[in-house]
């Protein structure tokens, strides 16, 4: 985890080494005149040390941004810079609006430094339930913020795209407008997203899913967070064309995104023959992860990082547009 590290001043450099368990962390927040505060999926604990001061936070801000905000400012409108390693840096302080619009934030005071990981630790269960009849299921992975989504999505690219001993690699492609799934740096990918797997790097997520489609043929196209009308009518488009669509969305279960009109849309259409419902990490729960068939009915689920989870059959009979939640 160097190049989350080298961010930081050297006394706490030092500290981090020391006193975080880099295989399990999750989050670093940093807060002026508080002390760090790490979490990962069973607790979260203050790193004994000097508080945070505005010229500490000042300085890992410049290590992120190579001291230069401005080249940032769209990201920062959204509240948070994408690092090498596809480690996303959360911002808060004061926002500056122009007619109600947030046009940059300054005064920054604190920040979350979200940990990418490479695996969830789940893959092999999952494969099953996405992988039928020799193709692959377009699926929407459906989960509040720090459940893991992106993780998921990773995986499932570098899966697919590097084939294994249960299936053969087939032409995946990442649609990836904040540089999480893939971390790219100068266009090339730094995490593993598979062999076969082609990318397109912070370009918004609608345009970008048309251009892999005609550009790069894929066979299955995969892409993070997933919004408002334009980037559904996008994976509606994808799917006409016979391109597999693998992607997430924030929420806590089908009938939660429905209330969206335009992820409504997709799942009366019948767009995603499988759904899979996370749950969010925090120090008291490690999670979990539900799958449910295109009816949108429970078919396997695991707690945590169990090994061996529930199996309540792969289908349900009689599905239909009026039997979907």
């Amino acid at each position: 985890m160097e190049e989350i590290i080298r961010l930081f001043p050297d006394h706490f450099q030092i500290l981090l080494k020391r006193k975080v368990n880099w295989k399990t962390i999750q989050e670093i927040r940093l807060r002026i005149n508080q002390k760090i505060e790490v979490l990962d999926a069973r607790k979260n604990e203050v790193v004994e040390g000097p508080l945070v001061t505005s010229i500490d936070l000042s300085y890992v801000l410049n290590q992120i941004s190579q001291f230069s905000l401005y080249r940032f400012k769209d990201e920062l409108k959204e509240g948070f810079i994408t690092i090498q390693g596809g480690h996303r840096v959360g911002l808060a302080g004061k926002a500056n609006t122009v007619n109600h619009q947030v046009e940059t934030l300054k005064h920054i005071a604190f920040m979350n430094i979200r940990v990418a990981k490479n695996t969830t630790g789940q893959i092999n269960q999952l494969i099953p339930y996405l992988y039928q009849n020799g193709r692959w299921t377009s699926t929407l992975i459906i989960g509040p913020p720090h459940s893991g989504k992106t993780t998921l999505l990773r995986e499932l690219a570098q899966r697919i795209g590097s084939g294994h001993q249960d299936h053969r690699a087939s032409k995946v492609a990442i649609v990836d407008e904040r540089s999480e799934i893939a971390a790219s740096l100068r266009g090339v990918p730094q995490l593993d997203v598979g062999e076969r797997t082609d990318v397109m790097d912070a370009c918004p997520k609608a345009e970008g899913m048309m251009m892999m489609i005609r550009s790069m043929s894929p066979e299955v196209l995969i892409v993070d967070e997933i919004g408002g009308v334009a980037d559904a009518n996008a994976i509606r488009e994808a799917t006409f064309t016979g391109v597999e669509v693998i992607c997430s969305i924030h929420g806590t279960s089908i009938t939660n995104v429905q209330k969206r009109p335009s992820a409504r849309e997709l799942i009366e259409e019948g767009v995603f023959e499988r759904y899979l419902v996370l749950e969010r990490l925090s120090p008291n729960n490690a999670g979990s992860i539900t799958v449910l068939d295109e009816c949108g009915l429970p078919i396997a689920h695991w707690k945590g990082r169990e090994l061996h989870g529930v199996d309540w059959g792969r289908t349900h009979p009689n599905c239909n547009n009026t039997s979907r939640l």
